[in-house]
């Protein structure tokens, strides 16, 4: 089985206990601070996936890390993850997390790629338009900048995308003229 299924089902499994307990705002928190604290520590995934070192030792240092940052509930399931000979999905299982509570809360994330900065008009629209058709509750903008768009912007949204670049166009009408 796939690491992303697996992840998927065990981030289920915390969001259903999360829910059960009333602490599903906690657990997206902790989610959220273990996938950043990972993602700017290498060493710390490295460990993780090893199967070379111990499962206590791995218990031991994400209890040393995470054990006055995160809930019990948190704990505990970091240490059943690990018992089970898993802790190299958890870093996915935190990613696999956020989706689902995403999904749940009607969160959609944009990822808008421009030529320049956009202006807080510029962003606000594009939220407009997005929670308008998507009917999302609330929509973060991840904002890039490349500079060879020349104009206009890129806009995708989960698996579908909308190309309003300057470069886009050109690059369409230069295929017309080649034909």
């Amino acid at each position: 089985m796939s690491e992303i299924k697996v992840a998927s089902r065990y981030a289920k499994s915390l969001i259903d206990l999360a829910v059960e307990n009333n602490d599903l705002e906690t657990s997206y928190n902790d989610m959220v601070l273990f996938e950043k604290v990972v993602d700017e520590t290498p060493e710390l995934e490295a460990i993780l996936k090893n199967p070379i070192v111990p499962l206590d030792k791995k218990t031991g240092i994400l209890n040393g890390i995470f054990a006055d940052k995160v809930s019990k509930l948190t704990i505990s399931f970091f240490k059943i993850v690990v018992s089970k000979g898993r802790s190299a999905i958890l870093f996915a299982t935190a990613k696999q997390f956020i989706q689902q509570y995403n999904l749940i809360k009607g969160i959609v994330t944009a990822d808008v790629t421009t030529a320049s900065a956009l202006s807080p008009a510029a962003k606000e629209q594009i939220i407009e338009i997005v929670k308008r058709e998507l009917k999302a509750n609330q929509v973060i903008v991840n904002e890039k900048i490349n500079e060879k768009l020349i104009g206009g912007f890129i806009l995708k949204v989960g698996d579908k995308q909308f190309d309003a670049s300057i470069a886009s166009g050109l690059s369409k009408l230069k295929k017309e003229f080649a034909q």
